[in-house]
């Protein structure tokens, strides 16, 4: 069983400014959105300039910290937030959404199409290949380097089984629960074996999907389709991943035994499909009007 190696979350610290690898994670994230964002404008294959790119970078990164964080909080948490409501603006405490951050992103991407007057399928046909890498920055020099949003328990002498020492308590706990199951393993390594399903959420949501969205939106493709396989792509790829990551301790599973996640990822993966094939009846376009 390989082992987490613990690592520090803070990458520097100078004095009493502490720089963490979760924060540098999405800086890196958004780099590589302008960075892919400016191939695309040179390949003469998006709706924006170089300006409007800049522009959209602050318009996104309000949608993904305010949706991200309202997310959480609806999704998620909301009983405790409701009853602390100032613990909501505590973003550095840590708690975000994928799902909320998509929907703060679409609803920035709504007003920023409205003022500059670009068609919004467009619009966002030209962002959907440029997020990927994005997520797989942030799962792995978020999440596992945090050694949190661990996965469920397996076997132990599978080649990916990883314990994970930030899950002591709840390793304990399951030990102490299944005795017959776990005890021994716990007792041996002091943590059971998990699924790494950050590493999971890496290749998935992050390289696999960049890799399809990167090929199928080089060439004209009718408005409206490659967001749609991305809708498709990424909900798909987070529900096949949440079987392996361990459900939210005060969630738990839910209805038919999937997670929150799996649960909002179904809808993403229901327009996608349907958007998917509805525009791909279309005429292909190319990006700029």
């Amino acid at each position: 069983m390989l082992i987490h190696p613990a690592f520090n979350p803070v990458m520097l610290k100078l004095g009493p400014l502490a720089i963490r690898w979760y924060a540098v994670s999405y800086l890196v994230g958004f780099a590589l959105f302008m960075w892919l964002g400016r191939r695309r404008i040179r390949q003469g294959n998006s709706v924006f300039t170089t300006q409007t790119l800049d522009d959209f970078l602050t318009w996104g990164i309000i949608g993904v910290i305010v949706g991200g964080r309202l997310g959480y909080v609806l999704f998620y948490q909301h009983a405790y937030y409701f009853a602390n409501p100032l613990e909501i603006i505590k973003v550095w405490q840590g708690g975000m959404s994928f799902h909320g951050g998509f929907l703060g992103v679409v609803t920035a991407g709504l007003l920023f199409a409205y003022k500059h007057k670009i068609n919004p399928l467009k619009l966002a046909d030209s962002i959907a290949p440029l997020t990927p890498l994005g997520f797989a920055a942030v799962r792995l020099g978020g999440n596992f380097v945090n050694g949190e949003l661990w996965g469920r328990v397996t076997r132990p002498d599978a080649f990916w089984a990883m314990g994970f020492p930030q899950a002591h308590s709840e390793d304990l706990k399951l030990a102490t629960e299944q005795p017959q199951l776990w005890g021994a393993i716990f007792q041996q390594y002091g943590m059971l074996p998990r699924h790494p399903s950050q590493l999971y959420q890496f290749a998935l949501e992050g390289i696999l999907l960049f890799v399809l969205l990167w090929w199928f939106s080089k060439k004209p493709r009718p408005t409206g389709q490659v967001v749609s396989l991305f809708l498709l792509g990424y909900g798909t790829a987070r529900f096949i991943a949440e079987f392996a990551r361990e459900p939210d301790e005060f969630l738990g599973l839910l209805y038919l035994n999937f997670s929150m996640g799996q649960w909002l990822s179904l809808p993403m993966i229901a327009c996608g499909l349907i958007g998917f094939l509805y525009f791909g009846r279309r005429k292909a376009e190319p990006a700029k009007d």
